[in-house]
């Protein structure tokens, strides 16, 4: 299934009376020329039927770019723009807006030729306050047509995650387990932000699992399995029980999904699961989450919005990991210390039991639990995905809400150090800048629990700017050191 939106940008330009229409409509040509010439014409139109001056105007490219099938909006002031018509526009759009203004061309027109977008887009900005509507407005709004091109097509992928969001439905299974108290947070948030929801007993799943025992597919599933898993498939014996499980989960998304779209899930996978099931779930998360369908462990479904972000913000595979362990002294001073950059208390391990997709992985095997396994039967805790994690660029991060009911959000950008990491799970020494501050004033601080989403590069700008577009007013990140924290102490040795 496709579980992320197609974004289609409508370009609207805009136009003063007591200005010339002219201006607005050689620098929208220009514009779209420019955006086209680099990044195609797939993801944007240009509304053709007016440079918007009135309300009936706003009205008139209002029907167009619906007619069109856009979901985002562009409005772009070529010059100084009316300000309520334009702002009237973001309100009237159900999606997505942004906002940008064209910058004067030439000192040899500054007469006839002079826009005065850089104006307009002060009392663009004020109107929308006013209307209480929420738009996105780059960095530096005011640019040529090829940063005006630059700063839409970065609107691309946060305005992905704005409209999948108000068309996503998490599914849960189960309550979290016992102590295990971390991602246990209010989901009315959730609904704040448009995201629906539907809590399932870990017994409705096991009734349907059970339901698919003997399913014709299975035999095909555990072939797909097998081409996956290559010389790491070392419990070949539990595979059709966890296709089995892949196929339950699956059309468990197609008959309850309902008039969403876009799906993530928020799993049951101890305490009772192995005993019952027979299997742990990891692989099978894994597997899921590489086709663009996150799912979280452990119930997480703060989790499991924060991978659907990530998911539609990198365009890619996202995994969800404990912010676990740190690194040994002698790991560090015999692997990192003097080949990069980083100092001990700047890098940890990040880590789950299995459910990374073997396509951030350096290599795999299927194996058992090794920690489920210290008071289970072995046997039971089968399943679950071991390797390191890729090196490379990364973006950790999370949305959560409080116990009142108040989202906050952290975002720190970094990387997986091509360090083997001696140890078991799916697993990678990370590498964040300033990471022991971090640690301790935002996640400490800020009461985060220890999940944590990866997006595979750096995206840390996008999901900020989705984070501010969604209203949160605490975005923590990882300060460098001129820049303390308010509860840092600035006495400290």
């Amino acid at each position: 299934m496709n579980n992320t939106p197609n974004v289609k940008i409508g370009i609207v330009a805009v136009s003063r009376d007591c200005f010339p229409e002219s201006l607005s409509v050689s620098r929208r040509e220009a514009l779209i020329s420019a955006y086209k010439s680099k990044y195609g014409d797939a993801d944007i139109y240009e509304c053709p039927i007016c440079i918007v001056e009135s309300e009936i105007h706003m009205v008139q490219a209002l029907e167009d770019i619906k007619k069109a099938g856009c979901n985002a909006l562009c409005v772009y002031l070529g010059n100084f723009g009316p300000e309520i018509s334009e702002t009237l526009l973001a309100k009237h759009f159900d999606g997505p807006a942004m906002f940008v203004a064209a910058a004067e061309e030439t000192g040899g027109n500054l007469c006839q030729g002079r826009g005065d977008a850089y104006c307009g887009m002060l009392n663009a900005s004020y109107n929308l306050k006013l209307r209480n509507i929420k738009a996105y407005i780059p960095e530096y709004p005011v640019g040529t047509a090829e940063e005006c091109a630059d700063m839409i097509n970065e609107f691309v992928p946060i305005a992905k995650a704005i409209i999948g969001l108000k068309n996503l439905k998490i599914i849960s299974f189960g309550p979290r387990p016992l102590n295990f108290m971390a991602c246990n947070a209010p989901i009315k948030p959730l609904f704040d932000l448009g995201v629906e929801i539907e809590e399932n007993s870990e017994l409705d799943l096991f009734e349907a699992y059970k339901l698919h025992e003997g399913d014709e597919r299975i035999p095909e599933v555990v072939k797909d399995m097998e081409q996956e898993l290559g010389k790491g498939n070392m419990k070949p014996e539990i595979l059709p029980k966890l296709a089995q499980y892949e196929l339950t989960l699956l059309d468990w998304i197609e008959s309850h999904k309902g008039y969403r779209e876009y799906v993530a899930i928020a799993g049951k996978c101890w305490p009772a699961f192995q005993t019952q099931f027979g299997f742990v779930p990891c692989y099978v998360n894994s597997r899921l989450t590489s086709r663009g369908i996150p799912v979280s462990c452990e119930v997480d479904i703060y989790g499991a919005l924060s991978e659907f972000i990530g998911t539609c913000v990198s365009d890619d595979i996202v995994t969800l990991l404990d912010i676990n362990n740190t690194v040994p002294a002698d790991l560090y001073e015999e692997d990192i210390k003097g080949k990069h950059d980083y100092t001990l208390k700047d890098v940890f391990m990040g880590f789950h039991c299995g459910n990374t997709s073997s396509k951030k992985l350096t290599s795999c095997s299927m194996k058992y639990q090794m920690i489920m396994a210290r008071s289970l039967p072995e046997e039971v805790t089968q399943g679950t995905l071991e390797g390191d994690i890729i090196p490379g660029d990364i973006t950790f991060f999370r949305l959560q809400s409080t116990s009142d009911c108040k989202l906050r959000a952290y975002i720190a950008q970094g990387e997986v150090l091509p360090v083997a990491t001696r140890s078991f799970g799916a697993i990678g020494i990370f590498a964040i800048p300033e990471m022991g501050r971090f640690y301790r004033h935002v996640l400490i601080e800020g009461n985060f629990p220890h999940h944590g989403a990866v997006a595979f590069g750096h995206f840390g700008k996008a999901i900020f700017e989705v984070f501010k577009y969604l209203g949160i007013a605490e975005i923590g990140y990882n300060q460098p050191k001129c820049l303390p924290y308010p509860s840092e102490n600035p006495f400290k040795g």
